[in-house]
């Protein structure tokens, strides 16, 4: 009885409620039966599947509601990031072999052979004889040939090994490479950077969706006058060897008199900000604008 004098009492609040505006209740009305519905459907459904059509009419009907709205939704932003990265992960999907080629047997074997007769040679000397038998590979390819098959890779150390120079270099050290953007149209976009490898300091050289050797040149010397007499400070600048870091790109800081180092061919470990990963940016990167100071973009 208690509930049936609830529920009257409920439908005549509702009554009094059309008489103020018909038109305005009914649609009230409407759209508080279809969140209902909505969430009976959520109830029974785990995990809703949508396709293409049903993803671009909630990302653009998004848009017009309020943030606040947005909790309730079935679309949150993470969701709407969830899909650009994998519209960019199969739009830049190349049919090749991820990562290294896989070397031969015959190669691995020859590597432990030159091992096993000469005992006092370490990698690196192995590597230099393997070059001298024009087989090209890394020096870091064959230390871990080395350490895989148990044998000692370097018996003698009679230089310094990579990363003590940089421990003892860090101070006067900088690293310059490239990574990319891909904006909300797809399109690819190239930022020049240079890291301090003692304090991990990011300068943002410039953002490109065409980088050509005159581009980067300029930047480099765009940096030079940015740092000014700091600039004295740094003793080297490593690099990998991308075409586009030209001879006049060198010239740049070789007149700073700095040093100007190569990574060898297929050697990452070599490359001192890739240690443990890189991503030094946030997710405002996803739309293709920088939070650096590097101007406001426009590339759609």
């Amino acid at each position: 009885m208690t509930l049936r004098l609830l529920y009257l009492l409920f439908r005549q609040v509702l009554r009094w409620l059309a008489l103020l505006s018909p038109i305005a209740a009914a649609r009230d009305a409407e759209l508080l039966m279809l969140r209902h519905e909505v969430a009976v459907l959520r109830r029974q459904a785990a995990q809703p599947r949508v396709d293409w059509a049903d993803r671009a009419v909630l990302a653009g009907l998004a848009r017009l509601l309020p943030r606040p709205v947005w909790r309730g939704l079935l679309v949150q932003p993470a969701t709407l990031l969830r899909w650009h990265r994998d519209l960019v992960r199969r739009r830049w999907t190349y049919p090749r072999q991820r990562g290294r080629p896989a070397l031969s047997a015959e190669l691995r074997e020859l590597v432990l052979r030159l091992a096993r007769e000469n005992p006092t040679w370490g990698y690196r000397r192995i590597h230099g004889e393997l070059c001298r038998l024009s087989y090209w590979i890394g020096a870091s390819t064959v230390w871990t040939i080395l350490q895989r098959a148990g044998v000692a890779p370097a018996p003698t150390l009679s230089a310094l090994a990579w990363r003590q120079f940089l421990q003892a270099q860090a101070k006067g050290v900088l690293a310059v490479d490239f990574f990319t953007v891909d904006t909300v149209c797809l399109k690819r976009l190239y930022v020049l950077f240079v890291i301090e490898v003692a304090t991990r300091r990011v300068h943002v050289l410039g953002v490109t969706p065409h980088p050509v050797g005159a581009w980067v040149a300029q930047q480099a010397r765009n940096l030079v006058m940015t740092i000014g007499d700091d600039i004295g400070r740094f003793r080297f600048l490593i690099r990998d060897r991308d075409a586009k870091f030209t001879a006049a790109f060198d010239a740049v800081f070789a007149a700073e008199g700095i040093a100007v180092l190569v990574t060898p061919v297929r050697a990452p470990r070599r490359t001192p900000m890739r240690s443990g990963g890189w991503a030094p940016f946030d997710a405002s990167w996803w739309t293709g604008c920088s939070s650096f100071d590097v101007g406001s973009c426009s590339w759609c």
